[in-house]
C-alpha cells in the first residue's frame, strides 16, 4: 500500500498522464478540489491579502521542493491553484501529490 498523498514525492518523470478512471480513484484523496478542463484546481480563501500572499510564498516554496509549479491566479483574499503536468499531456500523480500537500499546509 502506498503511503497517503502528502508523505510522496513528486516523481521527476512523471510518465505519461492519468486516465479518467485513475484520476477518479485520486481525486477523493484530495477534498475540495476538482478537476475540469485537464485541470486540478482548488480555490483557498483568506481574511486578507497578508494571509493570502502567506500562502501563495507558502505553496511557492513546495513547488519548488517538489520540482513541480501550479498555475495561480491570485486576489486580494482568495488564490486559485491549478496543477496539470505539461511534459504528461495531462494531470500526473505528481498533480495529486502536490494538492494534498498544499492540503496539509492549509489545514
Amino acid at each position: 500500500m502506498s503511503p497517503p498523498l502528502h508523505l510522496q514525492r513528486c516523481q521527476h518523470q512523471a510518465g505519461p498522464a492519468l486516465g479518467p478512471a485513475e484520476q477518479a480513484a485520486l481525486l477523493p484523496q484530495v477534498p475540495g478540489w476538482t478537476i475540469a478542463d485537464g485541470l486540478l484546481q482548488r480555490r483557498f480563501k483568506f481574511p486578507d491579502f497578508h494571509h493570502t500572499m502567506a500562502f501563495v510564498n507558502a505553496v511557492a516554496w513546495i513547488a519548488h521542493e517538489q520540482d513541480h509549479h501550479p498555475d495561480m491566479a491570485v486576489s486580494y483574499n482568495h488564490c486559485t491553484l491549478r496543477w496539470n503536468t505539461h511534459s504528461a499531456g495531462g494531470l500526473s500523480i505528481n498533480d495529486f501529490i502536490c494538492a494534498a500537500r498544499v492540503d496539509a499546509l492549509a489545514s
